[in-house]
């Protein structure tokens, strides 16, 4: 918990994207994207950190194009722990 909570208050982007993903079922990178106002290269690479640190899960993980993100327990924690 204490390392999600570190990883989130270090960047803005991290942040956003969590917060995004917590009052939906899943989302796309290019939903994020729109949802959070950042470039689609910085959601992919975001949520590569968020997933490496069981912030969020890919549901469809085999998938090219199209992966569904969703929000672990853990991240909802840390979410409400940044204020959400």
């Amino acid at each position: 918990m204490i390392k999600g909570i570190s990883i989130i208050k270090n960047s803005e982007y991290r942040k956003k994207i969590l917060l995004s993903l917590v009052d939906v079922n899943y989302l796309t990178p290019s939903e994020i994207s729109e949802k959070t106002k950042l470039r689609l290269n910085h959601v992919s690479n975001f949520l590569k950190d968020l997933r490496d640190n069981e912030l969020i899960i890919c549901l469809n993980d085999d998938e090219k194009r199209g992966r569904l993100y969703q929000i672990t327990g853990l991240g909802k924690k840390v979410a409400k722990e940044n204020g959400n």
